[in-house]
This record gives C-alpha cells, structure tokens and sequence, in this order.
C-alpha cells in the first residue's frame, strides 16, 4: 500500500454561506472536503452526549445481535436480517463485525450489564470468550447507529437539518437534497474495525448517481485511531459499477445497468478490480481533522479507514443527501419512510 499524505483542508468561508469557488474547485477536483469548525464545541458535546446515553441504554433482550460490516469481498457476507433492512426510520444499533457470532449468547438485558472473564488477558481486544459471554461493555462492542438519527433524535435533527447544509447542497447545485440515512460511526479503541476502499453511491443508488457524505468529527480523527483516507480525483475516473440490493434472502450487489456518473458528469472506466480496490488509483490521502470538522465526500469517490489499534475511539455523524429528482428505486437496500426521505430545503430548522 503506497504511504499516505495529510491532506491539508483549504480555507473556509463564513457559515451558512454556501462554498466558495476555491472550496467547489478542490472538490470537483478531489472528490472530497475538508471544512473545519463546521459544528461548535457545544454541538458536538451535545451530539456525544446524546450517543452516549443511546450505547449506555439500548436493550439487548430484544437485539438480535446483527453484526456490520462493509466488506464486498466472498468471504465477507453483508448483514441482510430484518433488523437491518427495516432500520430506515428507526434507530438501532449494529455490533462490530468480529464480537457476536451466530449463534447469539444468552445476554443481560442491559448494554451496561456483563461478564468478564478474560482475566486472565484483559488487554485482549475480542470482545467473546470461548463460551460466548462478553469480554466488553456491550457499548465499547458497538460499530454504529442507524439509520433515522435525523428525524429520532432532537440534537441528531438540529445537527442535520440546517442553514449551513443546505446551503453546501445548493453550492453543490442540488435541486430537492433529501437526506436519507445517518449515523453515528464508533470506531471503537482498539477493535474498530478497517473500511475497506468504497464508493457511498453503491450503497445509496440513484440514477445517474447523486450521493453527498456528509461526515462530521465528534472526536479527533487521526492515522492513529482510524481517519478516513482518499483516493483524490477517484471520482472523475472510477463509475459506479455495482450497487447494494435487496435479494432473496437478504441483501447482495449487483451490476449497475443504469448511470454510472452524476449528471453532467464524465470519466474514464477503470477495467480492473485491482483499480477499484484503490491500488492502482495513486497513494490515499490522509484526512486527519480535529472534531467539530465537516468533510464533504463526493459519491463516486473512493475512500476507506484503517482498523482503530489505539486506545482512543474515534466516533463521528454522518449523513447523506441525494438528488429527489433522480429515480431511486425499490431494489436499494434502504426504502423511504412513509413520507418520502426529509427534504432539506424544506424540513430545515
């Protein structure tokens, strides 16, 4: 893998202002955004604050201990349970892929309630003993939160839904931006796991393509504990060419047989999986921010994080807008909520 470089975020403009030409240049250019100081301190407490009485209080007696992962390789099967593909205007919680294997243990009803017995390695960063009890805190074995935060919860929805963003999405010359997934990504110490290099608009399908991250740093994010990395400009030559559906039995990807590029928006194919995976796409950029930073990331682009080996947990908020005008279909993992996906431009605070 080719060493990665810091990627320096150029200068922002006042809030609620939209961007400016020199911040829609890097991103057409790159694919992505770094915009620090987006969320005030007093947000981004409150945002924690909020995530840590939903790990401390979420039941297990009813969980069926659905594990995440964003693998697309043979060996790395997606979750498809009902449990997820019914989270679309709920919250839930998803384990790190690696803690809970099927079949389930027998657990506690509260997250705050378990048993250790690896004392004899306490260091040890799985989370199951041989007998299949917990190691860990049933909060410190959460991957993520999904996927209503923006609607669920009043500080996730004041969060959301604001000036700011839907000023960014008319500068990124969006028509009917609707927000339609988010959550809190946990990066747990010492056991979060890596995400391998992806594109958001295989996950989140319009045709022609049209998903915006947007994800925000509640802690400090750095090469140490986990931080996102870049393909920078991967998006203006890598399509979109396979999406994550529902199938028989769960949920899989298939071929993209429509757009593979947003609107007016071209590039070369890559012909190989090895292009793809990012090795042949040029070294990652590092984006190592402090919390309270936005970094907008482009559909298409590819990006990926490292497994968090530190003692620090990295947790961050995202959420994603599309285009309303783009068609987006019943075979997308992820189905409107009665009402449609929240408008931006219409349901901000």
């Amino acid at each position: 893998m080719a060493p990665s470089r810091i990627s320096p975020p150029p200068p922002s403009d006042a809030k609620n202002s939209g961007l400016s030409t020199e911040q829609l240049d890097f991103y057409n250019k790159n694919g992505y955004l770094i915009i620090p100081n987006a969320l005030d301190p007093s947000t981004v407490s409150s945002l924690l604050a909020e995530t840590k009485q939903m790990l401390d209080n979420f039941s297990l007696s009813d969980h069926p201990m659905t594990k995440f992962s964003t693998g697309e390789g043979n060996n790395n099967k997606h979750v498809g349970d009902d449990y997820f593909l019914t989270s679309g205007d709920k919250i839930r919680f998803f384990f790190e892929e690696g803690y809970l294997p099927f079949p389930s243990p027998p657990l506690p009803k509260k997250s705050t309630d378990y048993q250790t017995t690896n004392t004899a390695h306490p260091e040890s960063p799985e989370a199951l003993s041989p007998t299949n009890q917990l190691l860990k805190p049933a909060p410190r074995a959460i991957n993520k939160i999904g996927h209503y935060l923006h609607t669920l919860s009043a500080p996730f929805r004041t969060a959301t839904l604001t000036a700011q963003h839907a000023s960014i999405a008319r500068s990124l010359q969006f028509r009917d931006p609707r927000v339609l997934q988010s959550m809190v990504i946990c990066k747990q110490p010492e056991v979060g796991g890596a995400v391998p290099p992806h594109q958001d608009s295989s996950f989140l399908y319009t045709d022609p393509p049209s998903a915006v991250g947007f994800w925000i740093a509640l802690e400090d994010a750095s090469g140490e504990n986990g931080c996102l990395s870049f393909a920078r400009g991967s998006q203006r030559r890598v399509g979109v060419g396979r999406r994550f559906v529902r199938v028989e039995g769960g949920t899989g990807f298939v071929d993209v047989e429509g757009g593979r590029f947003p609107r007016g928006e071209w590039g070369r194919e890559v012909e190989s999986e090895r292009e793809v995976g990012g090795e042949e796409m040029g070294e990652y950029t590092l984006g190592e921010v402090k919390a309270g930073t936005l970094v907008l990331i482009h559909g298409n682009l590819l990006h990926k994080s490292e497994r968090n080996t530190s003692s620090k947990s990295r947790f961050i908020y995202t959420f994603h807008v599309i285009e309303g005008e783009n068609e987006y279909d019943e075979r997308n993992w992820l189905q409107p909520p009665e009402g449609g996906f929240t408008r931006l431009y219409q349901d901000m605070l």
